[in-house]
């Protein structure tokens, strides 16, 4: 693999059942990874000392935040690594808030934005091991067995579907 891990960072404890299902997909792929809890806003100076340093740790960080959701675009803002955005389901906007607080970053700051909540922390997942098996022959074909048992499990599905409706 890597010589560098992954950065999984989260703005509170409260994402961190989200986020466990990017942490599942990354052991699943045996990918190293790191995880923190940083505000952008509680912890301003914090947040700035990770992004600042990651590039020595990390070849790519997931960003999961709610609300605000400024964390995944600090971090863009202050590191040359990918930066990829998970946000949170909230009470108050189901989630859209974090939504579009990430997905609207500002020309030269991107942020690659996944779905609210847990599909999101996985496809998150996926890109990351996407990105790291551009350069990574195992991990390629890691992922293509991945997404082949993704096919082969709809296809046992329709089956189990269509028999148990006496269609097949």
């Amino acid at each position: 693999m890597t010589n560098k891990k992954i950065g999984i960072v989260m703005g509170s404890d409260s994402d961190l059942p989200i986020m466990k299902e990017a942490m599942n997909i990354l052991k699943e792929f045996d990918v190293d990874f790191d995880v923190n809890i940083i505000s952008a806003h509680r912890s301003p100076e914090r947040a700035h000392s990770y992004a600042t340093e990651a590039e020595k740790k990390y070849d790519v960080i997931i960003a999961g935040a709610g609300g605000a959701a400024h964390l995944a675009g600090v971090i863009a803002s202050l590191t040359p690594i990918p930066v990829v955005g998970v946000p949170m389901l909230t009470s108050g906007l189901g989630g859209l808030d974090s939504l579009l607080s990430m997905v609207q970053m500002p020309s030269g700051i991107p942020v690659p934005t996944m779905g609210i909540g847990k599909s999101g922390a996985i496809n998150a997942a996926v890109l990351v091991i996407q990105i790291l098996s551009l350069s990574n022959p195992v991990l390629r074909q890691k992922l293509v067995l991945y997404k082949k048992k993704l096919a082969d499990d709809v296809v046992k599905k329709d089956k189990e579907v269509r028999t148990g409706l006496g269609l097949s």
